[in-house]
């Protein structure tokens, strides 16, 4: 994992995904990254081990769906961590924050707010899909 740590640092990139075929990067943000590969490859999830960036609740479920083995944020939101620990989920992170800010950083995160009342992943799911379908349009 700490090579991973590294990469995500060094590279300033948003996600690194080690998967049994090799280590990708990612440079996007938000959650459309793990949901477009839960959703068109969920086999590169599945067993991995992650380090990202920022981890709100939302990222938590996508990450939970997909069967990711081990996680570790650079900020990472109390809400997500409890998701992860109710789960199981192998998680280290570096900073907890009440809850992941939104771009303009005077709100809470949208996905963040849509996920808020969901107990489990399964039912985030469905939000993130709306969301990601309304900022398409």
């Amino acid at each position: 994992m700490k090579q991973l740590i590294e990469r995500l640092k060094q590279g300033n990139h948003s996600l690194v995904i080690e998967t049994t075929d090799g280590v990708m990067t990612f440079d996007t943000r938000g959650v459309s990254t793990l949901y477009d590969l839960l959703t068109n490859q969920p086999q590169l999830l599945d067993g991995s081990r992650v380090a990202d960036k920022v981890v709100g609740k939302g990222a938590a479920a996508l990450m939970l769906l997909g069967k990711v083995r081990e996680v570790h944020a650079l900020t990472i939101s109390q809400p997500a961590l409890d998701l992860f620990q109710r789960y199981g989920m192998r998680v280290t992170y570096e900073k907890v924050v009440d809850n992941i800010i939104n771009r303009a950083g005077n709100d809470i995160c949208p996905v963040e707010k849509l996920c808020m009342n969901c107990e489990t992943p399964q039912q985030a799911l469905p939000l993130i899909s709306s969301f990601l379908a309304d900022m398409k349009k």
